[in-house]
């Protein structure tokens, strides 16, 4: 998996590409958010349009930043999600959890 970082209004967007299966993944993952966080960026948008599959260790990457910025005072929200993956977070339940959005502009502005 790959990650790369951008920001846009105080937003960091973080567009993943590959799969998101656990390994070197989670801690490449959980260090980003810890140098966003230590920067003061504490609202983080997962760009997931070219994750192809995600597994049960890879949501648990993304519930772990989930956790680490609510507990920072931010937020972690998802972007372009698959039909594929989202029928996983509704299966997981998951989906009750992260706020999705499939536009980029209204996902920065739902952290005003």
């Amino acid at each position: 998996m790959k990650i790369k970082e951008r920001r846009r209004d105080g937003v960091a967007i973080l567009e993943m590409s590959g799969k998101l299966m656990g390994g070197p993944d989670a801690e490449s993952f959980s260090e980003i958010l810890k140098t966003l966080i230590h920067e003061g960026c504490r609202n983080v948008i997962v760009n997931m349009e070219k994750v192809s599959w995600v597994n049960s260790t890879g949501l648990g990457i993304l519930i772990s930043g989930y956790s680490t910025l609510r507990k920072s005072g931010g937020e972690l929200k998802l972007l372009k999600v698959s039909e594929r993956i989202e029928n996983i977070f509704i299966v997981s339940k998951l989906h009750t959890v992260f706020q999705s959005f499939q536009d980029e502009e209204e996902a920065v502005r739902s952290f005003a």
